[in-house]
């Protein structure tokens, strides 16, 4: 009898355990900055961003010379110029001073082309990326992937844990 209740325990123990393994989440992770790294796509839209950045530096670096000129002009003649040609060289070196101002904010500001280009040079890798660790982890059974390396913390879920209908249902008092 003790055999047979021993026998049932273990029976119903290991049926437990395999029913408790298969209910447990399945959590990976990645490193994008290693996989961004490792692809050529990734480096060529790099290079790219850094030619268009190069090209850019070009064209400030002229602007900037250009203001340096006509400033030192300006100072080695106003001492003999009219007032009505100081006023113009003093307009045109605030306006090129503008310009140059809104040429490195259209360029670098905080929404300028230098970020527009990094996004869009940068969205077929990260598309890629993405596409590959939805396969990996539906293939593989994970329920959510992070990245460790980025502010982008969780790239995959499995929607089965989506709890957005029935929290709604509840706020609306459905």
């Amino acid at each position: 009898m003790n055999k047979v209740k021993t026998l049932i325990f273990f029976i119903g123990l290991f049926i437990g355990l395999a029913s408790l393994s298969q209910a447990q989440t399945k959590v990976g992770y990645i490193d994008s900055r290693k996989i961004i790294d490792g692809m050529q796509e990734s480096r060529d839209a790099k290079t790219r961003l850094d030619n268009q950045v190069a090209e850019w530096q070009s064209e400030l670096t002229k602007l900037q010379d250009s203001l340096k000129i006509i400033k030192d002009d300006y100072d080695k003649k106003k001492l003999i110029l009219t007032d009505q040609l100081k006023t113009q060289f003093e307009t045109d070196i605030k306006r090129l001073d503008d310009a140059i101002t809104n040429f490195k904010v259209q360029k670098f500001g905080e929404n300028g082309e230098y970020f527009q280009k990094q996004v869009e040079f940068m969205k077929p890798v990260q598309d890629r990326i993405f596409l590959a660790i939805e396969k990996v982890a539906k293939e593989d059974g994970f329920d959510y992937v992070f990245d460790r390396s980025s502010e982008i913390l969780l790239l995959y879920v499995n929607e089965k844990y989506d709890l957005t209908a029935k929290v709604q249902k509840i706020v609306e008092g459905k």
